[in-house]
Formats: C-alpha cells, sequence, structure tokens
C-alpha cells in the first residue's frame, strides 16, 4: 500500500510509502488519501495526526509523478479527475478537525509541499528540502494551494519561491517561515499537543481557519462557542488540575 494509517495510543501517522518514487503521488493515492483522513476523523481516540514517509530519513513527497502527467496529459477527463482529486486533498486536509504535523525528513516538493502546507504545523529535520517547481514544468500551482503558502510566508517570499521554483533548506524554510520547528524528531510538540484540551485545540483550529478565510470579528456562533466552554469538562478538569498543580487529563 502506498499510502496507510498506523495508531499508536492517541496519534495516528499517516504513511507515504512509495520510495521507488521518492515518494511521488499519482492519481491513485490522491483518490485514497480522502478516505483515510476521514477514518482517522472518525476514531475518538486519536488526539493528532502526522504525516510523514513510511522509510525514516526519505522524502516526504516528491510531488506530482510526472510520468503519470506525461502519460495522460492528452486526456482531458484524467487530468480533470486528477486536478478534483488534489483540490480535494488540499481543502479536507486543511480542514481536518485533528491537529495536523507534517514531519518532513528529506525532499518535500511541488504537491507534497502542498501536503505539508495543508498541515497545521511542519517540522522539519535538518535535511529537509523544499520546493515548488511548476514554473520550471510551465504548469500553474493550484489557488488553494498558493493561499497556503501565502498565508505563511507573505506574497513576497512566496513569489520568490513559486517564480523560481528553487529548492530551500530547513534553516531556509525556518527564516521565511515555511516550517514552524527543526531537529530530529517531533516527538516532543506531538506529546504538547496531545496533553492539551482536545476541545481547545478543536475549536481554535476552527476560528484560525475562519481568521485565513477572511473573518476579522465574533460572530454569534464563536461568542457561543467561547462562552460555553467554561460549561465544559475540560475547564472543569484543566482549572482543577491548575489548582491542584497537576497535569490535566482531559478526555473530550
Amino acid at each position: 500500500m502506498t499510502l496507510r494509517l498506523e495508531t499508536t495510543g492517541a496519534v495516528a501517522h499517516l504513511l507515504i510509502d512509495r520510495a521507488d518514487r521518492r515518494n511521488a503521488f499519482n492519481l491513485s493515492m490522491w483518490e485514497a488519501m480522502p478516505g483515510i483522513l476521514e477514518q482517522a476523523a472518525r476514531n475518538p481516540d486519536l488526539r493528532a495526526l502526522v504525516i510523514r514517509a513510511a522509510e525514516p530519513g526519505g522524502s516526504f513527497c516528491a510531488g506530482a509523478d510526472i510520468r503519470e502527467l506525461l502519460e495522460n496529459k492528452d486526456d482531458a477527463d484524467w487530468r480533470a479527475a486528477n486536478q478534483a482529486a488534489i483540490n480535494r486533498v488540499q481543502y479536507e486536509l486543511a480542514r481536518h478537525p485533528l491537529p495536523t504535523i507534517a514531519f518532513i525528513e528529506g525532499d518535500c516538493i511541488g504537491g507534497g509541499c502542498g501536503i505539508a502546507l495543508a498541515c497545521d504545523v511542519r517540522f522539519a529535520a535538518p535535511q529537509a528540502r523544499f520546493g515548488i517547481t511548476p514554473a520550471k514544468l510551465g504548469l500553474v500551482y493550484p489557488l488553494h494551494d498558493v493561499k497556503l503558502l501565502v498565508d505563511l510566508v507573505g506574497p513576497g517570499q512566496a513569489k520568490r519561491i513559486l517564480y523560481t521554483g528553487g529548492l530551500i533548506d530547513a534553516a531556509e524554510a525556518m527564516r521565511i517561515g515555511l516550517v514552524e520547528q527543526s531537529g530530529a524528531d517531533p516527538d516532543a510538540l506531538i506529546d504538547a499537543i496531545c496533553a492539551a484540551s482536545p476541545h481547545s485545540i478543536r475549536e481554535t483550529k476552527r476560528f484560525v481557519r475562519r481568521v485565513l478565510d477572511g473573518q476579522t470579528t465574533d460572530d454569534a456562533e464563536t461568542l457561543r462557542i467561547f462562552a460555553e466552554a467554561f460549561t465544559r469538562p475540560d475547564f472543569a478538569e484543566g482549572t482543577s488540575a491548575f489548582v491542584e498543580k497537576r497535569k490535566p487529563e482531559f478526555r473530550s
């Protein structure tokens, strides 16, 4: 299987397993991914979703399978299906209910960079490299993914990345805000996320998406969510743990 979901405790790992093609995505992989994302979303015991290469230290994803693109470049139906599948993955991943972490150990290129952009947090190993290369192929990056990039690094850096199609290393990616953390492994980050209130994370993620989609002021729904948090079990547990000077054990 080129994509699979493995769980360890409260953490799901979506593994990309096509090392012979540097984890490049073909149409069947794009079409399979929404079902895997839904599988993780349905599991009430999960606290986080990590996307990573199945092979430790391998390429995160080299982007689209160029060989497949060339074989189908004159097939309008295939091109439409491929575009729809990519757009669906990116849209659903960016709005997944779980906090999502892209753990990038090797190359993260093109569509693979798009997958990382759609995650909440990007964690890069020192040897990671990033690039968005449609300009080198005469292609155009999807608008949704361009927005994800601009939201992270701003329009100037986004244009530099997209116009040149060049590769940048993990240190440069950190400097411009393309990744949030770097290191050998993301376990400390994952543990911290899993220890926090699932309700707080879930609603905060939705609030951030509202802001990124253009909302700037509260509405009745956001005011209700803020007010009702005080009545929920997570607030009772979090405040009790604070007073008792212990770590909270959230269950929601």
